[in-house]
């Protein structure tokens, strides 16, 4: 989501990478991603302080696309559950490389399929360091039908939109629960 504002969002966890349809378009991703460390509680910073910082929180992103290209993005998310608020904007490779010491400790790298099926583009991440394998898909209301295509749905082990466990952030610092 560029920009600012609600994301929706449902997540599974799938006993494995589904085969996608010849037929179902398919855009492939390489992401590293990282989650800076938060300003330390108490700490006053002022104007010149943010600005050394450069990002005082959230999560930063490099995607390798098909073509070959990159592309780095910081991210910041809050709230909890299906409906939570991001603000996403593109950043230069000099301000992702600048700020990416701070997120030592608490990164992860996944191939993402981006799978275009019924008008939603469902987001398959095998994640590359984890024993793990979700899929996701954005929602334009919390109340919206999902109708899982079933070369999905036959792999499903469980939903994990609810479980913060799940996010990216959390298996980035402690792992698969």
């Amino acid at each position: 989501m560029a920009g600012g504002g609600r994301e929706i969002e449902r997540v599974w966890v799938l006993r494995a990478a589904p085969a996608i349809p010849a037929d179902v378009p398919v855009e492939v991703w390489e992401i590293e991603q990282g989650y800076l460390a938060p300003v330390q509680a108490g700490v006053a910073l002022g104007e010149e302080d943010l600005a050394r910082i450069g990002f005082p929180e959230g999560r930063l992103r490099r995607v390798a696309t098909p073509a070959g290209g990159e592309r780095f993005f910081h991210t910041v998310k809050s709230g909890s559950g299906v409906v939570r608020v991001e603000t996403e904007r593109e950043i230069t490779r000099a301000e992702f490389e600048q700020a990416w010491p701070r997120t030592e400790g608490r990164r992860l790298a996944k191939t993402r399929q981006r799978a275009r099926v019924g008008g939603l583009v469902w987001e398959i991440d095998v994640f590359h360091a984890l024993p793990l394998v979700m899929v996701e898909v954005e929602l334009d209301d919390v109340a919206q039908r999902v109708e899982m295509p079933e070369w999905i749905a036959r792999l499903v082990e469980r939903e994990v939109s609810e479980d913060a466990r799940y996010r990216n952030a959390a298996l980035a610092m402690y792992g698969v629960p």
